[in-house]
């Protein structure tokens, strides 16, 4: 296979080098804002002081997540020091407070939710214990999202079973990693709960996907959110249930790289995410499986596949390079816990 299959410190050097380029990019940007006057209206670095870049807001939390990861795994490489500077420019108690004004807006409480929220506590997942202090710092901010998700999830009756922004598997699935990390308890066991109940009756997924805008798979990502909440001999049963042909390599949409036919659209750029965020979902589903189960090496080939398919186009278009690295690094460190 042409893809590299492990995460390199030159591949990963790389990665945060594109995220130093874009995470202070102010344009082009996209707003997730609703006015409730024109006191609301000012420019994204003034509404946004630490994320401001990256084309939104989202995209530039996971940036950092992203240089933050590069950072914890290779702290003796030149581009640790580029990290540690942006770093200290980024996160000072001012521009973190500042973020959190915009929270406090009567308007705010569907902000980024959820896909926001939760790369916001998996950045700070990834700051806990890392040298420095960051995660002190981006602390309070932490705290906000994290009472944002006590908050909603007892109201959020159903799943959203998406491929994109709105998908609660995916919320879920990176919420525990900061919940776990922070020893925050009755969070986990929130999060638990609800996955549970939203997931865990459900058999022989037909995986009607991809959609011409998916960067997520609903199927894969469901999967990957009950393999962190269920023991693992429970989870290979709600598995086998889940995806009974997953050996046989059926659906076989599941085992398909999308094709990207403009990666110049925003939108249909979203596919090559999907091939990577796939490649991340089975190689950790793979690492679940019982070694004996057919079903494994499976997963495995679909997931060369699909870092075959999109790993070469990380970097070109802005519609892409904004965001997609942090779904390679995903890909190419599954299965390390976090």
């Amino acid at each position: 296979m042409s893809s590299p299959s492990r995460l390199t410190p030159e591949i990963a050097a790389g990665f945060a080098r594109i995220a130093l380029g874009h995470v202070t990019r102010p344009w082009p940007y996209k707003l997730d804002q609703v006015l409730s006057s024109e006191a609301d209206l000012a420019e994204p670095r003034r509404l946004h002081p630490i994320f401001f870049g990256s084309f939104d807001w989202h995209s530039c939390v996971h940036g950092y997540w992203l240089l933050a990861a590069v950072r914890r795994r290779f702290p003796d490489h030149p581009v640790a020091a580029e990290i540690d500077a942006r770093f200290a420019e980024a996160f000072t108690e001012p521009n973190v407070e500042g973020e959190r004004a915009f929270l406090r807006r009567p308007m705010s409480r569907g902000f980024e939710r959820p896909y926001g929220w939760a790369w916001l506590l998996k950045l700070q997942a990834e700051l806990t214990g890392a040298p420095g202090p960051w995660a002190g710092r981006l602390a309070p901010l932490a705290a906000d999202f994290a009472d944002r998700f006590r908050a909603h999830l007892p109201l959020a009756t159903y799943p959203v079973r998406t491929g994109v922004h709105s998908s609660t598997a995916f919320a879920v699935a990176l919420a525990l990693d900061y919940a776990r990390v922070a020893g925050d308890r009755d969070l986990e066991a929130l999060l638990k709960s609800k996955a549970l109940s939203w997931y865990g009756q459900d058999r022989d997924c037909q995986a009607w996907e991809p959609s011409g805008e998916d960067f997520l798979s609903p199927a894969l990502m469901e999967a990957e959110c009950l393999r962190r909440v269920l023991p693992a001999e429970d989870f290979r049963a709600w598995f086998a249930g889940f995806l009974p042909r997953a050996a046989a390599g059926e659906p076989a949409s599941l085992f398909t790289p999308a094709s990207v036919s403009d990666r110049s659209d925003g939108k249909i750029a979203h596919l090559d995410g999907l091939n990577l965020s796939r490649a991340w979902c089975w190689l950790s589903l793979a690492g679940a499986l019982d070694p004996a189960d057919p079903a494994a090496p499976a997963a495995l080939g679909a997931a060369e596949r699909h870092l075959d398919a999109s790993l070469p186009h990380v970097a070109g278009d802005y519609m892409g390079e904004h965001w997609l690295a942090s779904f390679a690094l995903l890909a190419l460190t599954a299965g390390e816990g976090r």
